[in-house]
């Protein structure tokens, strides 16, 4: 437990949110990309296309720590043979219906019921996240009557920069109102989100991370975490009433 925290940032994807697999959900998604963009081939073989690029947008996004907005992903690097015009205004839906392609993303076991606890016992609460979506992640949150508990929210999206630049974290910790050595960032990359974390002067950084995943490749040197959980639930453990 720690009494000096304040506020507690979650990241969404492995942490907050899964990835879950669903052929019917994603082929409805491929099938709407390809109705908006007029494409005249099929579903797959766009999408099959659209995910090669996209590796080669993420390799750029990895190495620069910048977020393209939505227009500039979709016109340079996921369909720059057709019109910008034609495209940019598409953006938006694009990455969404992108996104879904992938897959459904569902809340973790207990998510809910520890954003509430945690929010009741007096802890600011906020998001950090690299995403490529600028809409889907508050439109989520509205949806499913999460955006009471979250008051602070980071998307690389958004803010041009992705983790693990500290310029993200510090960000953060001003939207909320907590100086950075009084928060917290619970994620579930350790090459990626504890280094980011430190960096930016962040009192803890926890990692979700799956046990057997934990057991063949524990987190080590500047990737171990100060703490390793493997169910969500387990934050209530870590932080009591303030």
């Amino acid at each position: 437990m720690n009494n000096k925290i304040e506020a507690i940032f979650i990241d969404l994807g492995n942490t907050l949110r899964m990835l879950v697999k669903d052929e019917g959900y994603q082929s409805a998604a491929r099938q709407k990309i390809a109705t908006l963009v007029g494409s005249s081939e099929s579903p797959e073989t766009l999408c099959q296309r659209l995910d090669e690029r996209y590796k080669v947008y993420r390799k750029w996004a990895f190495e620069t720590w910048l977020e393209a907005p939505e227009s500039e992903l979709w016109t340079r690097w996921l369909l720059p043979e057709y019109p910008p015009e034609q495209i940019s205004p598409l953006a938006v839906e694009l990455t969404f219906q992108f996104r879904q392609s992938m897959g459904k993303r569902v809340m973790v076991k207990d998510a809910r019921e520890v954003v509430a606890e945690l929010y009741q016992r007096g802890y600011r609460l906020g998001i950090i996240s690299n995403v490529i979506t600028s809409q889907e992640i508050p439109d989520w949150l509205a949806a499913e009557d999460l955006n009471k508990y979250f008051k602070a929210m980071v998307l690389s999206s958004h803010f041009g920069r992705r983790k693990p630049d500290p310029e993200v974290y510090w960000e953060a910790a001003r939207r909320i109102g907590v100086p950075p050595e009084k928060c917290v960032y619970v994620a579930d990359n350790p090459k990626r989100d504890v280094v980011g974390t430190r960096n930016a002067g962040f009192g803890m950084v926890i990692l979700m991370m799956d046990p057997a995943e934990y057991t063949q490749e524990p987190p080590e040197g500047d990737n171990k975490p100060d703490l390793v959980i493997h169910e969500f639930k387990q934050l209530l453990d870590i932080f009591p009433a303030t």
